[in-house]
């Protein structure tokens, strides 16, 4: 499913594709190249955080962690 989200720096309107109706992670807009942590709800969006790349780089070590974790767990 695509969703549409406008970019609080540059007003511009990109999309982005998700497999479901919630999704809490990083956004970068393809025109600025600002980067947000987006909360989407019920398929509306209900926040965005300004993200740093450092941020962003420990967000997606975590996610690989937790991937990992949930595999050897199977």
């Amino acid at each position: 499913m695509l969703k549409k989200i406008k970019c609080p720096a540059c007003q511009t309107e990109g999309t982005t594709s998700l497999v479901e109706l919630d999704y809490i992670g990083p956004y970068r807009c393809w025109k600025c190249r600002a980067l947000f942590t987006v909360e989407i709800k019920n398929d509306e969006l209900v926040s965005y955080k300004a993200l740093s790349e450092d941020e962003l780089k420990k967000q997606l070590q975590l996610k690989e962690l937790q991937e990992k974790y949930k595999k050897d767990s199977q």
